[in-house]
């Protein structure tokens, strides 16, 4: 028999800007959701500090000082935010998904748009970096690499993550659905503004991740969990101080929801939208197994012999040293270059 649980779709807003506080409200959420009896608990995209909203709604060269204190306020992968979320995980025996904005050790202004899985023993089990930011948000964010196409092979199964647009991404997906991931995690903004309400036409983004969602579940036959973000009345008053001009934007742009949906591509559980909370959803991942029998795209309802996909997997760093001070006297038997990689936290590198 294959693994059954509750999961838990945490859509909440961060305490905007603030890593600290954001992290201690995480872990409140954590040990709420647990105590409900969730075995897996997954948060939105950036969830530590925000995502950058004010990417659309002014130009960039308005914007360097949010940009400074998003820098100041994102988290490295072996820094101690992590490290609490790891250690509640272990102590709590849950499994977490969170996503985050990282900072480069390397570099006072590299970030990228990451999600961390947790297991339930605080290991990182996969640290993923957003492939490509998409639309404005390449105004905040460096591309990632493939390092973070994993499936874990957890207690609770084998679990994937995908952040935002990258599910609409054919080849990302289907990297997940080729390793027999089971539970797919996707996380979203609390919101996404394209047009001004009096250009019509705004990106219904509901829609758009119902979509996408029960497209990767069918396809997979995989459940999959929706986590999104959540604008609170303070965020949306720190943004509406400083241009009230953005009231309209913000105000008449649908909000993202957070749901679940079976291997068959149908919602089930909970669902929020207009108020923060916890969506739970109770997973019985045999239900995954007779939806195969229909199309299984990575079994027999495929044609290897016509299509071939190459998935590099390389953590990308600035560069690789070989150290000079390391070689042995003259005359001695040369051991193998040590290569030094440089630009990835030892956390990072060790689970990468």
């Amino acid at each position: 028999m294959l693994p059954r649980f509750k999961a838990a779709a945490i859509h909440a807003a961060p305490v905007f800007l603030d890593r600290t506080a954001t992290t201690e409200k995480a872990i409140s959420i954590i040990r709420e959701a647990a105590r409900a009896g969730a075995e897996l608990i997954a948060f939105p995209e950036t969830y530590i500090p925000a995502f950058p909203v004010w990417a659309a709604l002014w130009a960039p060269i308005d914007n360097h000082d949010l940009f400074v204190r998003m820098a100041e306020q994102s988290v490295l992968i072996d820094g101690p935010e992590v490290a609490r979320l790891r250690a509640e995980a272990r102590s709590l025996g849950v499994t977490v998904s969170v996503g985050i904005s990282e900072r480069s050790p390397v570099s006072a202004g590299g970030l990228w748009n990451s999600n961390l899985l947790i297991g339930d023993d605080g290991e990182i089990l996969v640290h993923h970096r957003k492939l490509v930011p998409t639309f404005y948000e390449k105004l905040v964010w460096a591309s990632g690499d493939g390092a973070g196409l994993k499936v874990a092979e957890a207690r609770l199964g084998r679990i994937g993550c995908l952040i935002c647009g990258e599910n609409t991404n054919p080849l990302a997906r289907f990297a997940l659905m080729a390793q027999g991931e089971q539970v797919h995690i996707s996380s979203w903004p609390p919101m996404w503004p394209t047009r001004r309400p009096s250009g019509g036409g705004n990106f219904n983004n509901v829609a758009a991740n119902r979509i996408r969602a029960s497209a990767h579940s069918f396809e997979a036959k995989a459940f999959g969990i929706v986590t999104a973000g959540y604008m609170d009345a303070p965020m949306r008053a720190f943004l509406i101080a400083r241009d009230p001009s953005v009231a309209d934007v913000i105000d008449q742009t649908p909000r993202a929801a957070s749901f679940f949906v079976d291997p068959t591509g149908e919602a089930f559980g909970d669902t929020f939208q207009d108020e923060e909370g916890i969506a739970y959803a109770d997973i019985d991942l045999n239900k995954c197994v007779e939806p195969k029998q229909f199309h299984d795209v990575v079994g027999y309802y495929n044609r290897f012999d016509i299509f071939d996909l190459s998935i590099d997997r390389t953590r990308l760093v600035p560069a690789n040293f070989s150290d000079e001070a390391a070689r042995p006297p003259a005359g001695a038997a040369l051991p193998p270059t040590d290569h030094v990689k440089v630009g990835d936290g030892p956390l990072s590198s060790r689970n990468a």
